[in-house]
């Protein structure tokens, strides 16, 4: 298979790994937030549990349609903050072909936090009866980093503002705090 370059060279890739509980989704939502329109979110869950209702198993088709949103937001434009589990053992390809064909700047981050802490966070979620501390114990895999240059790895005593000011430094993404459309449930211009 030929690569596709993706993106520009003013867009920004941002990743955000980690197990269930470490605060991916808080901290990509944040980000986004933080900068406004022009910044996709692209969350596995949604894409794998919500839109495909599919288990992370190999073969699904859910790796392929992460990719594919992330690239098309690229190619329109959009900086993306790309966040969920995405062990290496299955999403290691993807996430290089992202990084290799990406034209503009990429940030892989991934969030270390040990089981008893995703565990204890776990009781503060809203998703808390969804699923019990031991099919978290199942999905956790530990200090699953990709190992490439530049990845930052955050340990599980960083906060969740200094995580997104963390991220967003290393990754140059700009902080304009305006997402006033959104606030007001307002429609486009």
């Amino acid at each position: 298979m030929v690569a596709e370059p993706t993106g520009s060279p003013d867009t920004i890739l941002v990743c955000i790994r980690g197990n269930s509980g470490s605060g991916k989704s808080s901290i990509a939502r944040e980000l986004r937030r933080r900068h406004g329109r022009g910044c996709a979110l692209v969350e596995q869950d949604y894409l794998r549990r919500i839109l495909l209702r599919e288990r992370d198993l190999p073969g699904g088709a859910a790796p392929a349609l992460i990719a594919q949103t992330a690239r098309f937001a690229l190619d329109h434009g959009y900086h993306v903050v790309l966040e969920g589990i995405m062990h290496t053992s299955r999403y290691r390809s993807l996430l290089t072909a992202l990084r290799d064909d990406h034209r503009g700047r990429s940030l892989f981050c991934y969030l270390d936090v040990s089981l008893p802490e995703t565990l204890r966070r776990h009781l503060t979620r809203p998703q808390v009866r969804e699923f019990t501390a031991e099919h978290m114990s199942g999905w956790y895999a530990t200090h699953d980093v990709l190992g490439w240059q530049g990845e930052l790895v955050l340990p599980e005593t960083t906060g969740l503002n200094e995580a997104v000011d963390a991220i967003a430094a290393a990754a140059g993404l700009p902080q304009n705090g305006r997402d006033d459309d959104l606030l007001l449930n307002l429609p486009s211009p």
